[in-house]
């Protein structure tokens, strides 16, 4: 009895003492944080058409400046600082971190930030590489190509593309909305990654491992996806040319989409929807049911299942 009345009355201090901190801090928890966190603005006064960005846990926004200069404001810890300069027609953002193993000890509550204010909408090359954080990428901008790449970071991309738009996340969601773009590249581990009002002049490709793919209002040449335990679904999908999904235990959906070829093939999945033109169906399935309609003219429409079922309607 003695050790539980001692213990409960050190919980009982803990919890006073703890109150009494905070409320001298007035409930604000970032002030506990060990690490010192500071704004350092970068004036850029050279041109330059490309532009590389390279850190570790950063969120990265960019925007329009709207007093024609170019700036890169950098909310950082004081000893995880960025640098920006201009070399080869290059803006180059990159961290220069100077951590010591005891700096990774402690509470760290502060959320470190690049914002980069741009002085025109046009580019050329965008380069993104970074493990945590959230990329922002306004349809304010058009680039001629993009290649960006997170560990657990989510990407919202929303800039035109004359090129290829390549995006690759592990665990952190991919959005793709409102543009246009040459052909789009996306892949995600366990993320999700989501289409929408797009239009794609060559291929869109999606590689999922046990995320899931929605597309909606599409206009490409092809869709190509690979993918283990991800569903897709397509909604208002129209490719000019061939569809083409591949899935271990993902359902595939269709919703007023159509190619002129389309080929799924899936394992436990079920692939069910509705397209817009007749096809000639070849369809297989081990365990599964198969409802499709008996059209003799149209594109070839090839589906496979092991123990999913088949259901296709055309409108």
């Amino acid at each position: 009895k003695v050790w539980l009345i001692t213990a409960a009355f050190l919980v009982l201090a803990g919890y006073i003492l703890f109150a009494g901190v905070m409320s001298t801090l007035g409930w604000d928890f970032a002030k506990l944080s060990t690490a010192r966190y500071e704004t350092n603005i970068h004036e850029i006064s050279e041109t330059f058409s490309d532009i590389s960005l390279t850190t570790d846990t950063a969120d990265i926004v960019f925007a329009l400046s709207n007093d024609g200069k170019c700036r890169v404001e950098c909310y950082e810890p004081e000893n995880a600082k960025h640098s920006a300069a201009v070399a080869n027609d290059t803006l180059i953002i990159e961290i220069n971190e100077q951590k010591s193993w005891y700096d990774y000890i402690g509470f760290q509550f502060g959320s470190p930030r690049i914002t980069v204010y741009l002085p025109q909408a046009e580019y050329g090359a965008l380069s993104i590489s970074e493990s945590t954080g959230r990329i922002e990428i306004p349809k304010d901008f058009s680039f001629e190509r993009a290649d960006i790449s997170a560990s657990t970071g989510s990407v919202v991309f929303s800039a035109a593309a004359q090129a290829a738009v390549k995006i690759k996340t592990g665990t952190g969601n991919i959005c793709v909305e409102n543009n246009s773009a040459g052909s789009l590249d996306l892949s995600v581990t366990t993320g999700k990654a989501a289409v929408s009002n797009v239009t794609c002049v060559g291929s869109l490709t999606i590689n999922v491992s046990t995320g899931a793919a929605y597309l909606t209002d599409v206009a490409c040449k092809s869709v190509l996806s690979n993918g283990t335990t991800g569903d897709i679904s397509l909604q208002n999908v129209i490719a000019a040319e061939k569809i083409s999904i591949e899935r271990s235990a993902g359902s595939v959906k269709f919703d007023g989409s159509d190619a002129a070829e389309i080929y799924v093939r899936t394992s436990t999945g079920d692939v069910a929807g509705n397209l817009l033109t007749d096809k000639v169906f070849m369809t297989q399935t081990d365990t599964g049911n198969v409802g499709v309609p008996q059209t003799i003219t149209g594109g070839k429409c090839e589906i496979h299942t092991d123990t999913g079922d088949i259901q296709i309607k055309t409108d």
